[in-house]
C-alpha cells in the first residue's frame, strides 16, 4: 500500500502499530525517500532526536535521527555523539553494542509527557542502507548511540516502557495508563 507522506503523523501508545515488528524495505524508492523527508519534518516538528516509521504508522525498517552538536554531543568525539544533518537509516542492524549499561532519562514523542531512566550501552555500531542504497557503518556514543538503540527498538515493537527501570516505571503507570484510557474514549 502506497504512503502519502503528506498525511503522515506521530501516532502515539497505545496505537498498535507501535508493537509490531517491522519488515526490511525492499529497495529504496521515491515513495521511501518522500517518507524519510517527511519523517525529518515531523521530527523537527515535534523537537525530537529521532523517528521510526512505526511512529507514523508505517510498518517499514526505517528510522531518521539528528542529534544536534551542542556542549554535551559533538561530531567530533571518538566515536561521534552528534550528526551534521539529519541521516536516514534504511533495514538497520545493531551491533556490536559496547560498554557496562549506563542509565540516562529517555523520552518518546510516541509517549508524550513520559520521562523515565533506562539502561543501554554508551556505544552503538550500526549497519544501514542510506538513501542512495548503499550500505553504511557507523559508530557512535553517547546520546546517537542511545538514539540509535531507541529507535531500533522501535523497529522492533518495544517501546522505552518495556526497558525503563522499574522505580521508573511505577512513576510513569498512571500516565501511561491516562494514554491507554484516552485512547478507548
Amino acid at each position: 500500500m502506497p504512503a502519502d507522506p503528506q498525511s503522515l503523523h506521530i501516532r502515539t501508545y497505545p496505537d498498535p502499530v507501535l508493537r509490531r515488528k517491522a519488515p526490511p524495505l525492499e529497495s529504496v524508492s521515491d515513495e521511501v525517500r518522500a517518507v524519510a523527508a517527511r519523517m525529518i519534518e515531523l521530527m523537527f516538528e515535534a523537537e525530537g532526536v529521532g523517528l521510526a516509521a512505526p511512529q507514523v504508522g508505517l510498518e517499514w525498517r526505517l528510522f531518521v535521527a539528528h542529534v544536534p552538536q551542542n556542549e554535551d554531543n559533538s561530531t567530533l568525539d571518538d566515536p561521534p555523539s552528534a550528526t551534521p544533518e539529519p541521516q536516514v537509516y534504511i533495514n538497520p542492524v545493531l551491533g556490536p553494542l559496547e560498554g557496562d549499561l549506563a542509565p540516562s532519562e529517555e523520552g518518546c514523542l510516541s509517549l508524550p509527557e513520559i520521562r523515565g531512566e533506562v539502561r543501554r550501552p554508551p556505544v552503538a555500531t550500526i549497519t544501514a542502507l542510506g538513501l542512495d542504497g548503499e550500505r553504511f557503518t557507523a559508530t557512535a556514543s553517547g546520546l546517537l548511540a542511545r538514539c540509535w538503540q531507541h529507535e531500533v527498538d522501535h523497529l522492533d515493537g518495544i517501546l522505552i516502557i518495556d526497558k525503563m527501570t522499574q522505580i521508573s516505571r511505577l512513576r510513569v503507570r498512571s500516565a501511561v495508563k491516562g494514554l491507554e484510557k484516552q485512547a478507548r474514549i
